[in-house]
Parts: structure tokens; C-alpha cells; sequence
């Protein structure tokens, strides 16, 4: 974001974050609830919307979303109500949703995230039940729908306006999807379309009081297209307000909903925004009121797990980990569960973090894998980082396995070492002592800083016969050799 945008304008940002929970059976009916399957398969007369066919309650549904409302210390409502939220649109059959409109069935909470390595927290105004639709697929000459979602339970999170800047919505994002994995609500793959996020946005100027119009942005599904996105709208918005100085905001920006276009890396208008009173809402009749018990919610509240804030302060006090390296590890609970694999068999908690999170995120970027479904067990990145620790192969040795590891993952780290002789280090002293002769040689001012007293040289003179050694010398023998070589030149017989 440019300086001048940033010094003039504040953003306002909330979030409605939408989840799937991960139920055996739809929300209102024992129709499975099942992604990938044929479509059109999982489906019966409820999620249809058929004449007289009447909706009943999931419980379990009712149980994750409990579990999530502790989870974000909540109030749980003994009492809440589902309403009919009325819309037209094909993936719908009945014409209206079933969701909690009035009495939701938690209200307030707090999410707590990792922002460029300080905590921040931000403010959940409600999360409610409601019905997912189907789902519209276009084809080269028709369109169709698959009802297979129609029906599937969705807890819908819903965040006050008060994220100030697309990375504190990105991070606040994060925290909830990892929320939602550690209470086993759901499995928030965004690919599936399990976690789909929309976003309210607005810009005004700093010192202002009043909202100005929001604009919504809707089913972002990747955390990098929730950051673009917004960046992109912010940067729309301040271009049209200072374009038309002589307007009133509202005539310059109206109320509408948008999508983000990844190809041409800007929000597309969709249509006007529709206000309450467009969806006629009123109480579902079909559906009795939710009545918990507090014997009930305190029963969930005491079986909760370990949540991902609690194992990210974890890592940092026990782990000695960065607070934003336990933030991406413990905002993803499949890749902590991994990481905590690893250090079952090797103590070095930082390294394997940077393999993991550095290293192998990085040469998984543009493949579709990730470490997680890369078929490499959790051993073989702790072996590797040991043999780094042994002084048996080097860093940059390391590196190159590594990308073995990427294109083979059947084999271990040890036996693509012995099959590759490159993967070797250099141990002979003899060797050694002739790279360090050359480099002594060819760089006398850095050997001259170095007994002046600059310990900064002797890390360089390091460095170059390590660069000569085509990083296979052992890291531990330059070090020694080199240090005695200058001691010897310096203390003549």
C-alpha cells in the first residue's frame, strides 16, 4: 500500500467467516454429508425442498458450535431460535435459508492472532447456525446444479468492524480456521469450499467518526487472495474518493457487493448490496428453539482440547520459537501435529521449524503439494536436520538433499547421501588447509581486519572457503583450521 494512502486513509475491515462443520448428516436431514461424491447423490427431500417434507435438527451440529463459542469464550445462549432468511436463486431450492437471524446461538468472543510477532486481539460480535446451498456448475453450453451441499451445516462467524489493514484480516483468518481444526468442527480445506471467507471493507479518513459505505467482497477461498483482494479494494476506494473531491462519499462509493478476479487482480462488482428487509426474515415455524442447559455447555467447556493459542505460547516459552513461527505452525493443527512428530525423535525445535515453514513451503509453493501430502514422513526431516547437527553433511548439502527429498519422496534422506558422492563432506584436513591457504592468500586486508580485532572478517574468510569447498567442506574443521592458521601467522617461530 502506498505511503501517501496510508498516511491519510484508515481501513475498516470485518469478517464473516464461513465454516462447514464436519457432521456425519446435513443440518435438518440424515442425507450424508460428504464432499466429492457424485452429484446429485447425497441428497433427499429436505435439502430438496420438497412440498411437506419438515426439517429436524442436527445435534451434533449444535455440540461443534457450542465447542467453537467456548473455544472463543463466547456467551453460549441457553436460548436461541432459528428464522428463514428468503432469497431466489437456483442453488436453493426451498427459496430461502434457514439461519439464526434474531437469537443466535453465540454471541461475542475474542480471537486472538500473531501480527507482525505481537498478539492482537479482535472482537467476534456473533456466530450462528445455519444451511449451506448448493452449488451452481458451468459448463461449456448449460449450467447445472449439484444439491450435494444444499443442507450441509455451516457455523457463520461473524467479526466486529475492527481489523485496520489486510494483513490483520489475514491473521485474525487464520486464527479462526485453526480454531475450528483444534475442536474437530471442521476441516476447513478452502479448496473444497469447507472455509470460505467474505469480507466487509470501508476507507474514510483518519480522524472521522462515521462509517462510510462498505463494500462486501465475497468467497474468498486462499488467505493470499483474502490479502490481494482487499489490498486491491482499499487502493479502489481512495482512488475514487480522490477523484471526486465534490461528492458525498455515499454518492461515490454505493453499498454493493463485489468478487475478486485472481487473473485480473482486482474486486469485480457483482450487484447492489441487498439490505435486511430485502431477505423478509422471520422466525423459522417448522424448527422449536434451541434450550441448553449450563450443566451442558460446562461439559463441553471442560473438554476442550489444546487450543492453538495455548500451543503457540507453548512453543515460544518451551520451544524457544519466534511468536510468528508458532503462529504459522500452530494456524495450520495438521502441520503442528507434524511438527510435533519430528521433534519426537530431534531436539533441535528451531530447525526443524525452518524446514519445515522455510525450506520445504518453499519448494512446495508452485507444485500443489505441501509438506503435509508430499509422502514424506515426519523421521526423515528429523534425520535430516540431525545429520546437520552431526556435522555429517553441511547446510548447503542439506539443501540440495533436500530437493531430492521433494522429487523422491519414497527414499530417505540417508539413502539419497549414499547413492550421491557430491553429498559428501570434505573432512580431510589436508584438503581443507590448502583452500584456507588460498583464501589466506588472495584475501590479506580481511586477514589483516580479523587480528585488528573484527570478528566480522573471520566469518567472510569462513565464508570463502566454504565457497571454494563448493559448500561441502565441514563447517566445524574450516573453523578450527582457519583459526589456528591465523594464530600460526601471527605468532611466528
Amino acid at each position: 500500500m502506498d505511503n501517501e494512502y496510508v498516511a491519510k486513509w484508515e481501513t475498516i475491515i470485518g469478517l464473516e467467516v464461513h465454516a462447514e462443520l464436519n457432521t456425519k448428516s446435513k443440518l435438518f436431514s440424515g442425507a450424508p454429508n460428504r464432499f466429492g461424491d457424485e452429484p446429485n447423490t447425497n441428497i433427499g427431500q429436505v435439502c430438496t425442498g420438497q412440498p411437506g417434507s419438515l426439517p429436524v435438527l442436527n445435534k451434533e451440529a449444535v455440540r461443534k458450535a457450542v465447542q467453537l463459542g467456548c473455544a472463543i469464550n463466547g456467551r453460549v445462549a441457553k436460548f436461541s431460535k432459528f428464522d428463514r432468511k428468503s432469497y431466489f436463486y437456483p442453488d436453493s431450492p426451498r427459496n430461502f435459508q434457514i439461519t439464526q437471524y434474531e437469537e443466535p446461538i453465540i454471541i461475542g468472543g475474542t480471537i486472538i492472532a500473531e501480527v507482525n510477532g505481537a498478539e492482537m486481539s479482535f472482537a467476534v460480535n456473533r456466530v450462528h447456525l445455519e444451511d449451506d446451498a448448493g452449488m451452481l456448475k458451468h459448463f461449456t453450453n448449460f449450467a447445472g446444479v449439484d444439491y450435494n451441499r444444499a443442507g450441509v451445516p455451516l457455523v457463520e462467524i461473524v467479526s466486529e468492524p475492527c481489523m485496520r489493514s489486510p494483513q490483520e484480516a489475514v491473521a485474525y483468518a487464520m486464527a479462526v480456521k485453526a480454531i475450528l481444526q483444534y475442536v474437530d468442527a471442521s476441516d476447513c480445506n478452502m479448496e473444497e469450499g469447507s472455509l470460505r471467507v467474505d469480507a466487509n471493507i470501508s476507507v474514510r479518513h483518519y480522524g472521522e467518526k462515521n462509517f462510510r459505505n462498505k463494500i462486501e467482497i465475497k468467497n474468498m477461498n486462499s488467505f493470499s487472495n483474502l490479502e490481494m483482494a482487499l489490498e486491491a479494494e482499499i487502493k479502489r476506494q481512495v482512488k475514487e474518493y480522490t477523484n471526486h473531491p465534490e461528492k458525498a462519499p455515499h454518492e461515490v462509493i454505493r453499498q454493493a457487493t463485489y468478487r475478486w478476479d485472481p487473473d485480473k487482480k482486482q474486486t469485480v462488482l457483482m450487484r447492489l448490496k441487498e439490505y435486511a428487509d430485502d431477505y423478509r426474515y422471520f422466525p423459522e415455524p417448522d424448527l422449536v428453539p434451541i434450550i441448553l442447559t449450563d450443566a451442558y455447555i460446562d461439559e463441553i467447556r471442560a473438554s476442550l482440547p489444546e487450543l492453538p493459542l495455548q500451543r503457540e505460547r507453548r512453543y515460544v516459552r518451551e520451544l524457544g520459537l519466534s511468536p510468528h513461527h508458532a503462529f504459522i505452525l500452530t494456524s495450520d493443527k495438521p502441520l503442528a501435529d507434524y511438527f510435533e512428530e519430528c521433534l519426537k525423535t530431534c531436539k533441535n525445535a528451531r530447525n526443524v521449524c525452518n524446514w519445515l515453514i522455510v525450506e520445504f513451503a518453499g519448494r512446495f509453493k508452485d507444485t500443489g503439494k505441501t509438506m503435509l501430502t508430499s509422502g514424506i514422513p515426519a523421521t526423515e526431516i528429523s534425520k535430516l536436520v540431525n545429520l546437520i547437527d552431526q556435522g555429517v553433511i553441511t547446510g548447503r548439502i542439506a539443501k540440495s538433499v533436500a530437493d531430492d527429498m521433494v522429487a523422491h519422496p519414497e527414499k530417505g534422506c540417508e539413502a539419497i547421501i549414499a547413492e550421491n558422492p557430491d553429498y559428501s563432506p570434505v573432512h580431510d584436513q589436508n584438503e581443507i588447509t590448502l583452500l584456507i591457504d588460498k583464501v589466506v592468500q588472495e584475501h590479506a586486508q580481511s586477514v589483516a581486519d580479523y587480528r585488528a580485532g573484527r570478528e566480522k572478517a573471520f566469518g567472510f574468510l569462513v565464508g570463502q572457503v566454504m565457497k571454494l569447498s563448493r559448500g561441502k567442506a565441514s563447517p566445524q574443521v574450516v573453523n578450527e583450521l582457519l583459526k589456528n592458521r591465523l594464530k600460526l601467522d601471527n605468532n611466528p617461530e
